[in-house]
């Protein structure tokens, strides 16, 4: 049995016996590192599209430099709003995703683009906006549907991303759900990432929707305020933000599947996990992999499951 176990291994990664497998065991883990990291002829890149605030952080060049040291393959990092990294992927232009928009996810993995989903870590999203507060949304509390209200009603300046990216998902699902209509000139499409809409925003006096993570990376640079938090800050679990990463299919797309199952591994293993805990000086991502009771529906489409 334990011959067929090893020819079953072997077999998954394509005959290459020096090649990491998931990174399941910690102590495998570091022995498949320490070997991949010992011989330079054996290092390769996967290819890496991520959503913008998973990135923006700095979260993912910690968790990099410690999975190149300890397995000897490097990260090739493709910067994008969760649809166009989504997309990417699903022209085989990537070995694996990270995105934060749990439908298009699903889309994703419907079409059989990508497999063997995992959950990763979670955030939340911020209301934020200028200080004077032109339309009083600070007097409504944690209720972002009231939020968003109130700025319409009130017609105060709203940048939107536009970009099909995770965090325009959510506001546009934020809108539909409130009963205001965001049209009309004081809402606005940036078409940028999330950085650029901050900045925009406290130049020109606006009100976004933004990620807790880019928002503190860029709180410094920025006169703008919080005024609506999500679950870390004591608000609706509605502002939650979930990210998923999807190894692409390598029955569907010339990828390198064992290693971006190695790189999944070792994201969602124990030390990948703790850097993300640990990552910052205040909480920007809360790790989610590590689960004694995981949840079935994170390997697929959770809508396809009961």
């Amino acid at each position: 049995m334990g011959a067929l176990g090893l020819a079953g291994v072997a077999g998954c990664l394509g005959g290459d016996e020096n090649r990491p497998t998931t990174g399941a065991a910690e102590s495998a883990e570091a022995d498949i590192g320490e070997a991949s990291g010992s011989d330079d002829s054996d290092n390769s890149d996967i290819v890496l599209a991520t959503a913008t605030t998973a990135y923006d952080t700095g979260l993912l060049d910690a968790l990099h430099e410690e999975f190149t040291a300890r397995f000897g393959i490097r990260v090739k990092t493709l910067v994008q709003g969760t649809g166009a990294a989504l997309r990417t992927a699903a022209d085989g232009d990537a070995d694996v995703v990270i995105a934060h928009a749990r439908e298009a996810e699903d889309e994703f993995l419907r079409a059989g683009h990508g497999i063997n989903r995992r959950d990763l870590m979670h955030n939340d999203f911020l209301v934020v906006g200028p200080e004077s507060d032109p339309a009083g949304v600070d007097s409504v509390g944690n209720d972002p549907l009231a939020a968003f209200q109130t700025i319409a009603e009130s017609e105060s300046l709203f940048l939107s991303r536009g970009d099909d990216s995770g965090t325009h998902r959510r506001e546009q699902s934020l809108w539909e759900r409130s009963a205001a209509t965001p049209s009309g000139r004081w809402y606005q499409a940036t078409g940028d990432g999330m950085g650029d809409t901050l900045r925009q925003a406290s130049r020109r006096g606006a009100y976004t929707l933004v990620d807790r993570g880019t928002f503190h990376v860029y709180g410094d640079s920025i006169s703008l305020d919080s005024f609506v938090e999500g679950p870390l800050g004591g608000g609706p679990e509605l502002l939650r933000n979930d990210y998923g990463i999807i190894p692409t299919n390598p029955a569907r797309h010339d990828v390198d599947y064992p290693s971006a199952m190695a790189y999944v591994g070792f994201l969602t293993g124990r030390t990948g996990q703790k850097i993300i805990r640990t990552f910052g000086e205040s909480t920007l991502f809360v790790p989610d992999a590590l689960d004694d009771d995981p949840a079935v529906d994170q390997y697929g489409p959770a809508s396809d499951r009961s």
